[in-house]
């Protein structure tokens, strides 16, 4: 029922169009869904290793900045997708 509904409301648009939509906003979940569980895991080691919370610190950044790039580039893709 829900598939119909959605081809219907993209045959004018088009089905690509739809599709880069929906990556995007999957792109866009994934990489909250990420960044929340390193910043999540990130505060749980350092209530249990205070003194090395300099270093999760650190590397929760790295790890997020990571998340981050990947969701960009989906992001671009589906963006290229759309309006090519």
């Amino acid at each position: 029922m829900l598939l119909s509904v959605l081809l219907q409301a993209a045959a004018g648009v088009g089905i690509s169009k739809l599709g880069a939509a929906i990556g995007a906003g999957i792109a866009v979940l994934g990489a909250g869904i990420g960044i929340g569980k390193i910043g999540g895991a990130a505060m749980e080691a350092m209530a249990r290793q205070p003194e090395a919370s300099g270093d999760l610190r650190m590397n929760m950044i790295i790890a997020a900045a990571l998340v981050e790039g990947v969701a960009l580039i989906a992001i671009v893709v589906c963006l290229l997708t759309l309006f090519l």
